[in-house]
């Protein structure tokens, strides 16, 4: 009997019964991880949840890719949005960031 790995709802792709999207598993994958390194990242998957995931997204890999560049857009947007909105955090966080920076050039 055939098991199914990853299921759609709430607008996206997710491990089937868990609260892991397939973003998550396809980004770690696309960058390289293994998918053992993937299960100690999400210690609620079992290997086989993973390899499903990853199998998944290879056979549905420009579907899930379209929906992928589709939420990175929205977020890039939400992203905008955000910093239009409050400017003066947005412009301490990045003097901070300046700061860390620094500091951490100092250190070597």
């Amino acid at each position: 009997m055939a098991r199914e790995y990853v299921e759609q709802r709430d607008g996206g792709y997710w491990v089937t019964g868990t609260r892991v999207s397939l973003a998550s598993i396809v980004y770690a994958f696309l960058r390289g991880a293994s998918p053992e390194s993937i299960v100690q990242s999400f210690p609620v998957l079992s290997p086989e949840e993973v390899y499903g995931a990853i199998t998944y997204y290879l056979e549905h890999h420009a579907e899930v890719d379209s929906h992928l560049r589709q939420e990175d857009g929205e977020f890039e947007s939400l992203r905008a949005q955000a910093r239009r909105k409050n400017p003066s955090l947005y412009k301490k966080l990045e003097e901070s960031r300046k700061v860390e920076e620094v500091n951490q050039r100092l250190d070597r």
